[in-house]
């Protein structure tokens, strides 16, 4: 094979590498973002036990409405006070933008909720979150989150 052959064959290999990549990049948004509405979808069925497998071990969050950073024991409890309060009815989330790199996640986004009070009283909040994942084994995990309504 000449050079110019060569050359042309190892471009098109790094080329066909780097859309590779850059699928592999696409999925694993695509990934995050599922996980981020699975996260909000337990919370709407008020299933705990599925959220709190979604966190790891040292999980912190940062609340807007609260004073400091929440363990993942913490958040679970305020999670289960708020279910007692009232239930969520619908959500919308609007993904602004999500960066990868490795095992690494930050997704930020906007959202919508309608929360019905034990009076029956319907709340539509907005908002923002940022959440930060990272993959195991078995899949991607929240370590992190901050955010809550608009003011």
């Amino acid at each position: 094979m000449n050079a110019p052959a060569k050359i042309a064959l190892g471009l098109l290999a790094m080329l066909l590498h780097g859309a590779a990549l850059a699928q592999d990049i696409r999925d694993d948004e695509a990934d995050v973002f599922l996980t981020i509405e699975r996260e909000w979808e337990a919370s709407r069925k008020d299933d705990h036990d599925e959220i709190e497998a979604m966190l790891t071990d040292d999980f912190m969050a940062w609340e807007k409405s609260s004073p400091a950073p929440r363990s993942k024991q913490s958040t679970v409890r305020w999670n289960r006070l708020v279910d007692e309060m009232g239930k969520t009815l619908r959500y919308e989330l609007y993904p602004l933008a999500i960066t990868v790199d490795g095992d690494l996640a930050v997704a930020h986004y906007l959202y919508s909720v309608a929360f019905r009070d034990k009076e029956g009283k319907i709340e539509v909040t907005n908002g923002r979150y940022t959440d930060v994942l990272i993959r195991k084994e078995d899949g991607w995990k929240f370590i992190a989150w901050h955010g809550g309504d608009d003011d």
